[in-house]
This record gives C-alpha cells, sequence and structure tokens, in this order.
C-alpha cells in the first residue's frame, strides 16, 4: 500500500516540478483544462439550477391542481394560436358547473384578472396596476403567506364587501412605513379597506403569479363593477384542486366530461378548452434543458480536447527529458508497469490541477449570480463529481502514450541517451 502512496506523492511532487519549471507552457496546457471543465460544468449547474428555480415557481401552481384555459400548455401557442384563440374563454359558469358536479374535486377557484388600472390612497398612487378578484377558495388552493393582517372572511366575500389584499410591493408604495390594516384605498370610484398584505415574495428567475405587486378584490365585490362577460376586456383563470390520493388523470376526465355537457359539445366533436396541469411544464423544460445541457457538454468537450492535447505534449517532452533517469529506474529493477503508473498519475494530477481551477471558477460564477438575484446558482456535490470525473479522464487519456512510451524503454539505451 506504502509503494502506490509513495508513487502518488512523487507523481504530485513531479507534477509540481514541471509547472515550475516550465511556467509559461504548463500554465498554457492547463488553460485548456481549465477552460473545458469550466464550460462543462458551469452550463450544467447554471441548467440545473435554472431548471430547479423553474420548476420550483411552477410547483407554486400546485401538483394536485387542474387549470381550464383556451390554450393549452404543452404545445407552442404560437403553432395554433388562431384555433385556440376562437375558443370560448372560462366563464364563471363553468366554475358553477364543476362545483356543482365534480365527485373528485376538494375544491374551485374562479379568478377574473385586470391591468392598467391606477390605484391611490391619499396623495399617493400606483398606475398600472395588476388586480386580481378571485372566488373565496382560491387563498387556500394557492396557499398564499401574509405579511399582516389575514385572508377575507366567509362574510366578507359571500356579502360582496369591498375589502382587498395587497402585495407586498404595493403596500409599500402606497403606505411606506404605515401601518396599511384598516385604511382605504381607491379605484374604480370605490373605497376598499386593506385587511391583509401578502409576503413579499422577492426576485426570482420566474415568477408565475406576481403576488408582490398585486392588489386582490373579492370576486362577489368586482363583479358588482367589473363586466367579466366582456371579451377581451379580462383574462380568467380556472383551477380545481383534487380530492387528497386522488388520481389527476382521474380529475382530468371527470372534469373533461362535466364541461363537454356544460358547453353541450357533441360526442363527435373536439373539446373547446383545455386541461392542463403543472406536469405538462415539466416535460417541455425538462427536452428544452436537455438540448442546452448537451450543446455545453460539447463546447466543453472540443476545450477539454485541446488541453488534452497540451497536457500529453507535455508529457512526451517530460519523457524526453528524463530518459536516462527511467533507464537507471529500470536498470536496478523498476517493473514497467511502475514506470506506467508514475507518468499516468503525473498526466491525472496537472489535469486536475486544471479541473480544480476549473471548478473553482464555477464556484465563483455561482457565487456571483446568486448575488446579483438573478436566480440561485449552486454547485451541486454531483457536478463536483463530474468535474473530477473529466479530469481525470482526460488525464488517463492524454498521459497514457507518454507513460507506455516510457515504461517500453530499453533501459541500456535510455542510459546511454
Amino acid at each position: 500500500m506504502m509503494i502506490y502512496f509513495n508513487f502518488f506523492i512523487d507523481s504530485i511532487r513531479q507534477a509540481f516540478h514541471e509547472l515550475k519549471t516550465s511556467k509559461l507552457r504548463s500554465f498554457l496546457s492547463l488553460l485548456g483544462i481549465t477552460i473545458g471543465i469550466f464550460s462543462i460544468i458551469s452550463v450544467k449547474s447554471a441548467v440545473d439550477s435554472l431548471e430547479d428555480n423553474i420548476k420550483n415557481s411552477f410547483a407554486k401552481l400546485g401538483t394536485d391542481i387542474i387549470y381550464i384555459d383556451r390554450f393549452p400548455w404543452n404545445e407552442d401557442p404560437g403553432q395554433n394560436y388562431w384555433k385556440y384563440i376562437r375558443r370560448p374563454e372560462v366563464a364563471y359558469e363553468d366554475y358553477e358547473a364543476i362545483t356543482d358536479k365534480s365527485k373528485l374535486s376538494k375544491r374551485a377557484a374562479f379568478v377574473g384578472f385586470l391591468s392598467g388600472k391606477t390605484i391611490k390612497y391619499k396623495s399617493s398612487s400606483v398606475e398600472g396596476m395588476f388586480f386580481m378578484a378571485p372566488t373565496f377558495d382560491f387563498a387556500d388552493m394557492m396557499d398564499m403567506d401574509f405579511e399582516f393582517g389575514r385572508h377575507f372572511t366567509r362574510l366578507e366575500y359571500e356579502t360582496a364587501q369591498d375589502k382587498t389584499i395587497l402585495g407586498h410591493n404595493i403596500s409599500k408604495e402606497l403606505f411606506g412605513d404605515l401601518d396599511p390594516l384598516g385604511k382605504y384605498i381607491h379605484f374604480y370610484g370605490r373605497k376598499f379597506q386593506v385587511v391583509g398584505v401578502l409576503a413579499k415574495e422577492g426576485e426570482g428567475t420566474f415568477r408565475v403569479m406576481p403576488f408582490d405587486d398585486v392588489a386582490i378584490l373579492p370576486y362577489n365585490s368586482a363583479r358588482k363593477f367589473i363586466d367579466f362577460k366582456e371579451p377581451n376586456m379580462t383574462g380568467k383563470m380556472l383551477a380545481v384542486q383534487s380530492l387528497p390520493g386522488t388520481d389527476i388523470e382521474e380529475l382530468r376526465g371527470e372534469l373533461t366530461g362535466i364541461l363537454r355537457a356544460h358547453r353541450r359539445i357533441k360526442p363527435l366533436d373536439t373539446e373547446n378548452f383545455s386541461v392542463n396541469d403543472v406536469g405538462m411544464f415539466n416535460q417541455i423544460l425538462e427536452s428544452i434543458f436537455q438540448v442546452i445541457g448537451v450543446a455545453g457538454f460539447f463546447i466543453g468537450v472540443f476545450a477539454l480536447i485541446v488541453g488534452m492535447i497540451s497536457i500529453a505534449n507535455i508529457m512526451f517532452v517530460s519523457v524526453k527529458e528524463r530518459t536516462n533517469i527511467i533507464g537507471i529506474k529500470k536498470a536496478i529493477g523498476a517493473k514497467r508497469w511502475i514506470i506506467l503508473l508514475e507518468f499516468l498519475l503525473e498526466a491525472i494530477v496537472l489535469c486536475l490541477i486544471g479541473g480544480l481551477a476549473g471548478l473553482l471558477l464555477v464556484f465563483g460564477l455561482a457565487k456571483g449570480i446568486s448575488a446579483s438575484g438573478t436566480f440561485v446558482m449552486s454547485l451541486s456535490v454531483g457536478n463536483i463529481f463530474w468535474g473530477v470525473f473529466w479530469s481525470v479522464f482526460v488525464g488517463i487519456l492524454a498521459g497514457l502514450l507518454p507513460a507506455l512510451q516510457a515504461s517500453r524503454m530499453d533501459p541500456v539505451e535510455a542510459i546511454r541517451q
């Protein structure tokens, strides 16, 4: 066991000796390995982190929730845009049909959206506001967190009281450091009392719903002065949550049947609605990120090939410079495999130095991107393993031919040289 340890230590010493004696040549050779590992691992880490960030954002939509819409989520909307845009928008009546007839759903929510309006509090105002007007169960379905206050009570919703919940940013813009609870804001010529402020979500790569910049009104209150049936005036969303233990495909089938009957779609006609879930997005994301990952991998491979050739060149030069020493070692009994292993380990150590430098650059990049708030990027243990693996693999390939050349030398001829 000690002989292997000594080989390894000697290989490290020799590798650092090569770095010292031929600084420029070694630097340029290691640069190829560093760039290659950096390219492969940085792209893989960025793709993994970006995928996790986006999937976590979509996970807030709920893996047990189905969304009824005109457009399917698993298709490019540009391909059949005119086909889907002609479909009727989801309506409150669809929501009522589902709540009346569904046996597999835990709850359902209908949401109306409105944008481009102004909200005021005394001399403060926010223009181009985004409003949501959901039915009562929406907050429980989305698992909304509150910084201050509460959600609407059932009584407030049923009696269509003019109450509102504000996003964190909107509350700050209107009230600053004042306590917003109980105060009245003006919208559409009406007064709405603030009963809650949502917890800050913060900046993310992808926010499915901009809860930091929203004002939420009870649907029963908003429908008194907003015509949600007017086409193209507002957006609408219909969400249905499954009962615990219910398969999402069973719920999909039930909802399809309920809506076909409600909309009086003939048996042979196709649906004029789409039944979507978060899993559809995940399939699309995986295929997109696979392509990006493969592209980054091949870019890194080209850099590694350049680095491998450079390391092989260093090793051939090293073999030539140490020919006399190799001959002496073989003359006093060193086996071929010992010489082979010595040079192979030296090449691996050189590649590991370049690879670790590449991993350090990836770590710095991840910290910088995370600090900028663009998205959270991390260098996982798995990606560190792949970085080390590729460094060792390239080291073996780069050092194999020089090591074989050294191990096959005739000791007498080597000593003479």
